[in-house]
Formats: structure tokens, sequence, C-alpha cells
């Protein structure tokens, strides 16, 4: 089995260093020595800073790729707009068990990162800076940093600063989930999508990009565009941080100019010279196979030619001894486990796509396969965050990318290899569960209550889909595609509606009490009588 990645694993650079520069001296950049190796910087406007963050092509580097300059201008309008002061957000949440680049940079070069937010909200005129964490090592670093640059939450600085810790989930990583633990709540996403340029931390127009964003930009600030244009492609200059692991001999951080051949990549961590696939940009990311290993570069736009996805900057490689459906199941486990627990086609659907899989290895035959597939398509598109669209295509990405493999075991007794668990996992094959902050626990996970359709009784009318769309979702006959299902606890009153909406009173609710007190939310129902009284 391969072992959790510790934060800072081992750090290299392939040509000369921006990000990692005096890795080499010493651990830890404190501010003196940053400057030292950095030199000083000079602010900039607004226009200059969004000109600059143009002119190198500066993408978010947490997965979106998101043109920093166009977030940078809309918060900027949106802010004058209003009236209203913006707030710039470090999301330095590094949730994936394979992705350790941004941990690096702040464990080793917290002033890099600081710098660039710090351009950021003097140029925006910003008065709130928050940087997100989940890790114990970066919450210390990080908060050692604004230490040794005089900056605190007092209300009396022209510029409140403070580090916000959130638990190591997956969901947690995500913008909208990083801002509401900002305002009190649980660091889940909320139920709807609003744009945090428009309406972020507070209310107000939030600048919010993951660490090595930052940390890029104020590089660029520095040396200038032309000379940062000077390193890597034409289209996408500059470098960028990859963490490599998997079937490696020595699992690493590295710092590569865009253009490297993926597969010098994985030769300097030690990948097998053959590797039966390479999963890219982590596990909301896409696997290639051996053969498109060798066309590929390290770029967004050649990954994405190529099938693959830069994504969070994960490579993960696997040898030919091993199976590759099975490695992937272990990472649909953990993907389905990660749930925040609110949308049904997340918390339900991820699961029993994790099953799907499950079925294709016990030959589960082509019914299986097709279930797979049915229930991928289905979630994509319907959660409150990317995690079920990033799910999504890591599934079908297996699919597409291992065709022998899942011939052996769609259509015979298997590949007959055993599944070797390269793929890094958090200890215990999860990360830690609790999400604390603002909401009562009743508000998110799945609530003793059970929903029943009552096959007899049902006429397709379609109604339960409708209203609770978390719960139910109609197959191609028109029928629900489930026959009972556990009810989210935020989602009882809808529950409750639908069955009393149903028109064919076909619908019932149940609660679990093993072993524990009745909910007080929602009536127990018997079967008969309760049913037709809620019809009424």
């Amino acid at each position: 089995m391969n072992e959790a990645l510790p934060d800072v694993p081992e750090v290299r650079v392939v040509g000369l260093p921006q990000l990692t520069s005096g890795f080499d001296l010493v651990e830890r950049l404190d501010l003196p020595m940053h400057l030292k190796v950095h030199g000083p910087l000079d602010p900039l406007g607004g226009e200059q800073l969004a000109q600059l963050a143009e002119g190198i092509n500066l993408k978010g580097r947490g997965g979106a790729g998101f043109p920093f300059h166009r977030k940078l201008r809309s918060v900027a309008d949106s802010a004058i707009k209003r009236g209203v002061r913006p707030v710039v957000v470090v999301n330095g949440s590094e949730d994936e068990p394979a992705c350790r680049k941004d941990t690096v940079l702040i464990n080793r070069a917290p002033h890099l990162i600081l710098d660039g937010a710090l351009l950021c909200a003097e140029a925006l005129g910003a008065r709130t800076l928050v940087i997100g964490v989940t890790r114990e090592s970066t919450q210390r670093s990080m908060e050692a940093a604004l230490a040794e640059r005089g900056l605190s939450n007092s209300r009396r600085s022209a510029l409140r600063a403070w580090v916000q810790r959130n638990p190591v989930r997956m969901v947690t990583g995500a913008a909208a989930s990083l801002i509401r633990s900002v305002d009190g709540g649980p660091a889940i996403p909320p139920g709807r999508k609003i744009s945090a340029s428009q309406s972020g931390v507070g209310g107000a127009p939030t600048l919010l990009s993951n660490a090595e964003t930052f940390a890029q930009l104020a590089i660029a600030a520095r040396i200038g565009p032309e000379r940062y244009g000077n390193t890597g492609l034409y289209d996408e200059p500059g470098t960028v941080m990859l963490t490599v692991s998997g079937a490696v001999a020595r699992p690493m951080v590295l710092e590569v100019p865009t253009g490297v051949p993926l597969r010098y990549v994985l030769q300097l961590a030690g990948a097998p010279p053959v590797p039966q696939g390479v999963l890219t940009g982590g596990y909301h990311g896409k696997w290639i196979d051996a053969a498109t290993v060798n066309e590929a570069i390290v770029s967004r736009n050649s990954l994405d030619a190529v099938g693959g996805s830069l994504g969070a900057g994960a490579i993960l490689p696997i040898s030919q001894e091993t199976c590759p459906l099975g490695e992937s199941l272990r990472v649909a486990q953990w993907l389905a486990e990660e749930s925040a627990g609110q949308c049904g086609p997340c918390y339900l659907g991820l699961p029993a796509a994790a099953r799907g899989m499950e079925d294709i290895l016990n030959g589960g035959g082509p019914a299986a396969l097709e279930a797979l597939k049915q229930v991928a398509k289905n979630v994509k598109r319907r959660g409150a965050c990317s995690h079920p669209d990033g799910s999504a295509m890591f599934l079908e990405s297996t699919i597409k990318a291992f065709t022998d493999d899942l011939a052996a075991h769609v259509l015979g007794n298997g590949c007959g290899r055993p599944v070797e668990g390269v793929l890094p996992l958090f200890e215990g094959g999860r990360a830690p569960t609790g999400i604390p902050g603002g909401a009562e626990p009743e508000e998110t996970g799945s609530s003793r209550q059970k929903i029943h359709v009552d096959w007899t009784l049902c006429r397709g009318h379609g109604l339960c889909a409708d209203i609770l769309p978390e719960v139910f979702e109609l197959g191609a006959d028109g029928f629900p595609t489930v026959a009972q299902a556990q009810v989210p606890r935020y989602a009882e009153a809808k529950a409750l509606r639908a069955v009393r909406r149903c028109p064919a009173l076909a619908l019932r609710i149940e609660e679990d009490t093993r072993g524990q007190a009745p909910s007080r939310n929602l009536p127990v129902l018997s079967q008969g009588r309760g049913r037709r009284a809620l019809g009424r």
C-alpha cells in the first residue's frame, strides 16, 4: 500500500527556480530571508495589476483555470458600483490526498503568497484579507508570516488579516465552502451558486484564488511580463507546480517550466518506464494511457488536447502490475465518502457509482457497466459544488482509458492482477470528518427519515422529482429510479411536501429508529392511514 504523502515532500526544480527560489538555502523563508531572495516589491494600481495578469495569461492554479485578470476586474467593477470595500481570500485548502504543491508553498514560501495577496488588496482598496487552510502545518506557517509582517485581525488595523482553518475535506476546498466558513457557517457549499466576485465574504465582492496563483502574480510583478514570458511556452508562460506520486520511487513536488515533456517529469520521480496509465489533474482529473504520455507536455492546453487535465497539478502513474479498475475503485469510494451529504445526486449518486465500479470488478457484466455510465451521467451539473462533476469525470475517464481491462472484467473473468493501492489516500482510506462552525447539526447529512415509493400506486406523474430532486430522478420510463432513499436533513420539509402532493398517494415517509431517539422534524407515518391523511 502507498502511504499517505507528508505535508512537505521532497521538492525539486527543472530549470531555474522561481516560486522555489531559496529552497536550497533554508527550510522556510521568513520575512528577512524572503526579501534577500526575492527583493522588495513595489505596489501596482488596479489596472496595472490586471494588465500584468493578462499579459502573462495567468489562470487560477487550483483546478478550474479561470483567467485571473477577468476575476480581478470583475471584483473591482462590482466594488465600485456598490460603493463597498472588497475582500481578498487566499485559498490554501489542499484536501486531495495526492496534492501538496500549495501546502509546500505555504510551509516554505508563505511570504511569496502574501506578496501577491497584498498587491491585490492594495490595488482594490480591500481592508480584509483571509487565508484559508486545512492543515496544522499550513496554519502555523501562515500565522507566523502574518505576525512577521505585523498583520493581525485587530479592528484598528488598516488591513485586517487572519487565517481561517477548516477541516480536511474535499468539499472544503471549494470557493463557496471557504467563503461560507469565513462568514461563520459550515465549510460546505451553500445551496445556491453565486459568483464570489459579486457577493462573497459578508456579501462583499471577493477576490478568491488559490495560493500558487498569488505566488505567481508576485513573481511576475517583480520581474515583469517580458522576463516572466522568457520561461515556458509562449501562450502559457512561467512555471507550474506539480505533485508527482502514485507508482514512483520518490514522491515529490516539482516546479517545472511549461512545455517540459510529461515523460521527463515521470522519469525524475522514478516512475515505471512504460506506465499502464497516468492520472492527470488529481482525483477530479483524467487518465491518459502509456502511448499518450509520450505525446503530452506539461501545459493546460497540451494535456486537454490529449484527453488529460492539468487540474490541481497532481500527476499519478500506475504500473503494469496493478489492476487500474481496482485502483480507481479505491478512489471512487473515497470520493463518495467526501460528499457533504446535502445534494442527492452527490451523496446518493457517488456511492452508487462506486458500487457500480465494484459490480464490474465482481463480474456484473455489461449491465453493471451500463449502470455505472448512467449514474455518472446523472450526477453531473446537479450539485451545489463541483465535487459530483469532478468525480463523474474521473469515473468516465477510467472507463475510457482502460478499455482492455474493462473488457476483461465485463466480458471475462477479470484481468488477474492485484490492487496494489498505489494511489495515495489519507490514513484509514479517508480524510477526517466533521464540519465545524455555523449551522446546527440537523441541517446537514442524512436524517433518520426514509421516503418510500409504493409501486402498486405510482403512476409516473413525476412531481416527486420536481419537488425533491435531491432524492428522486426519473428514468427513461418516467418513473422514479429508486424505491426508497434516505432524506437529507435540510430537505425534510421538501420530502413532506412531496408526500402531500403526490397525486397517486404513492409516497410515504418512515423513520429509522434503530438505536436513536425519534426525530422531532417529521411525523412517523404508518403505511395505511397516515398516507391517506397526508394526501388530503
